[in-house]
């Protein structure tokens, strides 16, 4: 019997202001763990059985833990200690995990002994244990047993007989209460259950016969009933299937259920103060492996039905924590079929209003972000089997026994505890990508980072290489749903470009490293097509412009819908779909596809919108939606895909299968980009091919079911004209999902402006640089990693740039120089810096103070003060000037009227970004 205790770490929550105006964060100052979660996902050092842990419980400090196996070592790595014998028993200090100086050795005469159940009496002095043994240290029993905990000995005088296997235990001020495989106890009819004295272990009147084994028990909160679980189809001749309640005083039915499929039982009942809930294992088809949340009256409240053989439930502080090896919880909108999850956490009761039932069940409350992993481990490969909560001190600790080998990636067998304290996992380091689609605005996206025991994170962005944030932002994320998160910097300069690297911060303080560094040109003029989507209402834009896989970031204005790459499909395939430098991504018709980073459901209303390009003869789906991610889905719609012959059909479905397609003499596999459209919405379903209106029919609605966007690939079996292959062959561009339904004018209009003029942008490194020192007048600084500036006592700095002339029909519409202050302190400056023309000869190895070149007298543009730090500066300079000797080989020179020096980086320093170099844009005429 397990009731939750409410041992509350206090949590004591600040607000800091975030940078650039987006508002207060909140930023916890002591807590390890985002709350509900009470404890980490940091394995602690724990000694380990060479067998398996079925049972669990502790007092006063000390864990009990019962199983299969016959000794226990020392955690990996621990340095010290021996193997001790332990049989199929073990007592461990719940805050080091090291073995106690209670020995208990539970054994029988023929067969295999086994320890599958143990409780602690609530007055902390008795354990009492349940398996299949026929003694205890020497003292005969009868696969039950009563230890007095103080002592470390069995108590003689407590021996009722059971006859076979004890599986279950719970205990009251008097009664203890068995669940097994028996069919007599002390001689008596007793079958599956059975009550005996606490003290004496006399058998009492109590009589909850059942036609299968029971496995699990629990006492309700008011000690009048029990609930019992199990195998059983009836108990004392009522059917009742895996779970009943019944009298605790004559075992008398109170209440049946009929609810749980004939194919699954009960493993595990607990109790808080607010309901009880079952763990539950099945298999075959319609199997239900999940949870049961019931209210205190016994009448269901949730049903979790997430696939993966449900072990133990354990409720503490509003929190339902669950051993299993959960690895599809579809059902509950969470993660599809694949990855096993052996550890998981969910409140015990809904927040608000539950959701409506689906199906006839109410689905559980969400899970938490607490996500230690294990292995199937030993035995039935089954993983964790067991939990119990320990405290000790201040401290408390989760602890979960069963057949792992492994936890968290490392060697642990059978037993491992997590403490409410110490949190010392970081967060995964963000992926991140910066756009920009019109003059004053950037968008940095990154896919949200994962940390075990962490679901809110705060993430801090760092433009151009400074050392201090420019934003914070908040974001939560899960194991299996890692949204995108963005914010968009308004304080940019058209023209210019701008560096951006993103870090993630769990509660505790523990940070990630640092992104990549991503970079952005900021453009001097609207770009038409991506502005046009955006404005139009997408909440999912993929340009594929990405330059790391797995990610694809998301541009739309707030939608924040990532893709993630499956089997690296190939990136930055050039020319894209549209003008300008945006690229496009490549698929080979086989296994690649991008799905959308989280489940959602889709409206009434939307449009889905794509360009492509290929000449494959074995068809393939553009752009749809299913229920899987990585695997084939199994509902699958809202599509559009390409036959064998190029057709395009675009196909929801509503109980059958309603699809436009072009004309049978239409074929767009011509290896030329195309523009294809779908829309669905109260005037029926659309379908558009450049821009041209290809069909329409009534169809306004499909088959309501969560799941995920995806491209270049999934299911289409049973489709009309199925072709050859469920994956595309070719390129695709500027994928755009919209809850609207888009006009034909906006259609064509998205059309037409894929050819609209966009800018060109060119980066020019800096051929050749130096400095001069009027302190050393004779020497030579060409190849000095660093440059200076400074007006008394004179440093000047020389950059040479080979310049192209502009793309035809353009002109130079920006220019500017970027530059890094070199790492060294006080590489700032608080006096004004200047770019000029260098009008004389120079070079690097012989251009000293002596032999300084002539500079003219106009500055092209002007820094006034650069901050210390090593990070990105940006000089906007004379369009006009530097418009009038592109194509030549130029120089520029740095110069300053103050006596506070400035330090650069040179092109031949290997820091990042180190190089000077200018930032052209090009634009229309």
């Amino acid at each position: 019997m397990r009731r939750s205790r409410g041992l509350t770490a206090a949590l004591v929550l600040s607000l800091a202001g975030a940078g650039a105006g987006i508002g207060l964060v909140l930023m916890p100052e002591a807590s390890a763990i985002t709350p509900p979660v009470a404890f980490t996902a940091d394995e602690l050092p724990t000694w380990q059985p060479n067998g398996i842990v079925f049972a669990m419980d502790q007092a006063n400090g000390t864990v009990f833990a019962g199983g299969t196996f016959s000794a226990v070592s020392p955690p990996v790595g621990a340095g010290s200690g021996t193997e001790q014998e332990a049989v199929n028993f073990v007592a461990l200090d719940a805050a080091t995990g090291n073995p106690t100086s209670c020995k208990l050795a539970f054994t029988v005469g023929e067969g295999t002994a086994t320890v599958r159940a143990l409780v602690v009496s609530k007055d902390k002095k008795t354990l009492y244990a349940g398996g299949y043994f026929g003694a205890v240290n020497g003292t005969p029993v009868s696969s039950v047993a009563a230890i007095d905990i103080e002592t470390c000995t069995p108590k003689a005088s407590f021996h009722p007989s059971f006859p076979a296997t004890v599986r279950a235990l719970a205990v009251t001020d008097d009664t203890l209460y068995a669940g097994g495989d028996f069919n007599t106890v002390e001689g008596q009819t007793r079958e599956r259950f059975a009550a005996v004295d606490a003290s004496s272990g006399v058998l009492k009147p109590f009589v909850a016969n059942a036609d299968e084994p029971g496995r699990a028990i629990e006492i309700s909160n008011d000690g009048k009933n029990v609930l019992l679980g199990g195998d059983f189809f009836s108990v004392n001749n009522a059917n009742s299937h895996a779970l009943a309640v019944v009298n605790a005083t004559t075992g008398a039915v109170t209440k049946t259920y009929g609810n749980i499929p004939s194919n699954s039982v009960v493993k595990d009942i607990s109790a808080d103060e607010t309901g009880y809930y079952t763990g539950n294992e099945g298999s075959g088809g319609g199997v239900f492996d999940g949870r049961i949340g019931l209210n205190l009256d016994f009448s269901e409240k949730w049903r979790d039905r997430c696939l993966g053989a449900t072990q133990y439930v354990l409720p503490y502080d509003g929190v339902l924590y669950s051993s299993s090896h959960a690895h599809d919880c579809s059902t509950e909108l969470e993660f599809p079929d694949g990855k096993r999850n052996f550890l998981l956490a969910q409140r015990t009761n809904h927040e608000g209003v539950a959701p409506a039932p689906v199906d006839g069940f109410v689905r559980g409350p969400r899970k938490l972000g607490w996500h230690p992993n294990a292995n199937d481990g030993i035995g039935e490969g089954i993983g964790p089997r067991v939990m119990s909560v320990a405290q000790k001190g201040d401290v408390k600790y989760m602890w979960v026994g069963g057949e792992f080998t492994l936890i968290n990636g490392e060697p642990q067998q059978g037993l491992t505890r997590f403490a409410s304290t110490g949190d010392v996992g970081a967060p995964t380091t963000p992926v991140a990508s910066a756009a920009s689609v019109k003059p004053g605005e950037a968008q940095v996206r990154w896919r949200t980072s994962y940390d075990q025991d962490d679901s809110k994170l705060t993430y801090r962005i760092y433009r151009n290489g400074s050392g201090t944030p420019i934003a914070t932002v908040n974001a939560d994320s899960l194991e299996f749903e890692r949204p995108q998160a963005s914010w968009n910097d308004t304080t940019v300069k058209a023209g210019q470009a701008y560096t951006y690297r993103v870090t993630a911060t769990d509660a505790a303080g523990n940070t990630s490293a640092l992104s990549a560094n991503v970079s952005v040109t900021i453009p001097t003029s609207v770009q038409a097509y991506p502005d046009k989507v955006r404005s139009d209402g997408a909440q999912l834009y993929w340009r594929y412009d990405d330059t790391v896989s797995p990610y694809v970031a998301d541009s739309s204005n707030g939608g924040n819908t990532s893709g993630i790459q499956v089997n690296a499909p190939t990136l930055r395939q050039s020319p894209g779909a549209v003008s300008g430098s945006s690229t496009a991504m490549g698929f080979n018709g086989t296994s690649q596809q991008v799905y959308s980073d989280h489940r959602q459901s889709v409206g009434s209303t939307y449009t889905i919108e794509t360009w492509f390009k290929t000449n494959t003869t074995r068809g393939g789906k553009l752009i749809g939606f299913g229920n899987d991610t990585t695997s084939s889905s199994g509902s699958y719609d809202k599509h559009l895909y390409m036959t064998n012959t190029g057709r395009l059909i675009f196909g929801v479905y509503n109980g059958s299968t309603r699809t436009i397609s072009t004309g049978l003499f239409d074929s767009y596999n011509d290896n030329k980009w195309h523009h294809v459209v779908g829309t669905q919405g109260p005037g029926g379903m659309t379908l558009y091919v450049d821009g041209q209106n290809k069909g329409t029919n009534s169809a306004t609605n499909f088959t309501p079911y969560a799941g995920y966007w995806h491209v270049g690939g999934d299911n289409l079996g049973s489709w009309p004209t199925r072709p050859t292959s469920n994956y595309f062959a070719g390129q695709i561009d500027e994928t755009a999902v919209y809850p609207t339904v888009l006009t034909q004018a906006q259609v064509k209009s998205h059309y037409d402006l894929a050819k609209a003029p966009t800018d060109t942008v060119s980066k020019v490194v800096a051929a050749e640089d130096t400095y001069i020192n009027q302190g050393a007048p004779n020497a030579a600084y060409g190849t000095s990693t660093s440059l200076a500036v400074r007006g008394t006592s004179a440093y000047e700095t020389y950059l040479r740039f080979t310049l192209p002339a502009a793309p035809s029909g353009q002109v130079l519409k920006a220019a500017s120089l970027q530059f890094k202050t070199s790492s060294q302190a006080g590489a700032g400056t608080a006096d004004t810096v200047s770019v000029v023309p260098v009008t004389g000869t120079w070079s690097g190895a012989g251009t000293t103070f002596n032999t300084k070149p002539t500079l003219g007298t106009t500055p092209l543009g002007s820094i006034a003060g650069v901050p210390d730090g090593s990070a990105i500066q940006s000089v906007e300079l004379d369009t006009a000037a530097v418009s009038a000797v592109l194509g030549t080989s130029s120089s520029l020179g740095l110069t300053s009227t103050g006596t506070d020096p400035m330090w650069l980086w040179s092109s031949e320093s290997t820091a990042a970004d180190a190089a000077p170099q200018l930032i052209l844009t090009f634009g229309p005429k």
